[in-house]
């Protein structure tokens, strides 16, 4: 991948909101409206949907932050969309700014930050720290 390119990536992605993406269903409050985990779900995926084009093969990324601000509410049926611009490089670790409309509404705004990864030694080093520990006989 080149890094240089990564800066100004934009992403777009959308979500019919369901039950089960609700406060309700989750468990985290008796609201029927979209929860800010299901928010974030979405702006996760436009980010994937930024990126995918620049990995090469091997190649990945995964959340190790997110910041979210629900500013409006959306209820079951109405679709969301989520649109993202990637605005910053530190490291091996990619910021972005977000937003979630419906329509002309800003339902939400968001700072998201994706660690750009080799699959194969991201997972090797999982599973590795992942190996059950035993005690060392005495």
């Amino acid at each position: 991948m080149q890094m240089d390119d990564l800066i100004g990536l934009v992403g777009m992605a959308s979500l019919t909101v369901r039950p089960l993406d609700t406060g309700v269903a989750q468990g985290f409050n008796d609201l029927p409206v979209l929860a800010a985990n299901s928010a974030l779900t979405v702006i996760e995926s436009a980010c994937s949907a930024a990126l995918a084009e620049f990995f090469e093969t091997g190649e990945t990324s995964f959340t190790v932050g997110a910041a979210i601000q629900m500013r409006s509410s959306v209820t079951i049926g109405n679709e969301v969309r989520a649109l993202v611009k990637a605005v910053e490089l530190t490291d091996d670790v990619l910021q972005f700014d977000c937003e979630i409309h419906q329509e002309q509404r800003i339902i939400a705004v968001a700072q998201l930050q994706r660690r750009l990864v080799d699959r194969v030694t991201f997972m090797a080093r999982s599973a590795a720290e992942n190996l059950p520990r035993t005690e060392a006989a005495s």
